[in-house]
């Protein structure tokens, strides 16, 4: 059987290709992803080439939001045996560094993060990682919601920068994938009242699918300081600004989605009402609360996931949020060709 891998073979095309056979070194396992997310970065690889500074050169093969079976384990593996099902937390780092040393080991110079160049992405049938990254599902929990732990984990790193506790009143701006799992994530953990703003009507309506408190973006213009914290997930052009100035004083804020601009910000306001804004780098120790919150029902991701696509058609699954605006989460499953 070979290993098929869907390969990236310059900006707008996907080639569907054998690799080599994984074997699993001391500390690793082998694993089948069942299930990989399609994430605005792997679009933006798929279009551009390139995400921030990261640029793609040769051959790549996308994908990081995945849950797997493992299939074989190397030397020293005792957290996850042979048949496990599992979700990916898609980093490794060296583990030694000074960040690593001292807990931030997100911030490793080193990290290697699935579908980042230059490191390959799951969208494979077998791959080998360090065993530390996966973490066995429920028997309850499915390949899809496996997947759904990562931008969830975005999310709940995201309420931990902006220092929310339980009381907060919150406002989402962004209501794709990630704003979503973060409105889920602060709802989970406490907050007192939800709003979420988006210029897409499909994606408010799935927002108060899902009870939250809706705004489009006019509307919010239009609102007062009244938010302790602000999760801004939409990465748009002056969206951030915006809701900044709907926080109260002493608010926290936590930038989550990322522009492709820098963006001005109201230093002024900022200063005089103390408003404390965080930046987002992806997230640290979240997959054991991301897989107990969604098994235990306290977070819904009822209505992400929108299409599927075998991994012949990973092309399609790229693209199919610029043509169809019902897509939400796109997943793409590796074992069907």
């Amino acid at each position: 059987m070979g290993n098929l891998a869907a390969v990236m073979t310059r900006p707008g095309a996907i080639e569907i290709r054998e690799r080599p056979d994984p074997v699993p070194a001391p500390g690793q396992a082998v694993i089948a992803p069942r299930a990989v997310g399609v994430c605005g970065s792997d679009v933006s690889y798929f279009l551009d080439g390139r995400v921030g500074p990261f640029v793609v050169d040769g051959d790549f093969v996308l994908g990081h939001e995945v849950s797997a079976d493992v299939v074989a384990v190397g030397e020293g593996v005792t957290n996850v045996q042979v048949g496990d099902r599992v979700a990916v937390e898609p980093s490794v780092p060296d583990r030694d560094c000074e960040q690593c040393r001292a807990g931030r080991y997100h911030l490793c110079p080193r990290l290697e993060f699935l579908a980042t160049p230059p490191v390959d992405g799951a969208l494979i049938q077998r791959l080998a990682i360090d065993a530390r990254t996966l973490f066995v599902m429920p028997d309850s929990m499915s390949y899809e919601a496996g997947a759904l732990l990562e931008p969830l984990s975005v999310g709940l790193w995201g309420c931990r920068r902006a220092a929310l506790v339980p009381g907060d009143r919150v406002l989402v701006t962004g209501a794709g994938p990630v704003g979503l799992l973060a409105a889920e994530a602060a709802r989970a953990e406490g907050a007192l009242s939800v709003t979420m703003s988006d210029v897409s009507t499909e994606r408010l309506a799935l927002a108060s699918r899902h009870g939250f408190e809706t705004s489009t973006s006019e509307e919010l213009s239009g609102q007062g300081q009244g938010y302790d914290v602000l999760l801004e997930c939409s990465g748009a052009p002056g969206v951030l600004r915006q809701g900044l100035e709907r926080l109260r004083q002493g608010g926290r804020a936590a930038s989550i989605g990322i522009g492709k601009h820098d963006v001005d910000l109201p230093l002024h306001t900022l200063n005089w009402n103390e408003i404390t804004l965080a930046t987002v780098n992806r997230y640290k120790d979240t997959w054991p609360l991301a897989m107990a919150l969604v098994a235990s029902g306290r977070v819904s991701l009822d209505g992400l996931h929108t299409h599927s696509f075998p991994l012949a058609r990973t092309a399609d699954a790229l693209q199919v949020g610029r043509t169809d605006p019902t897509a939400v989460k796109s997943i793409i499953y590796p074992q069907e060709v």
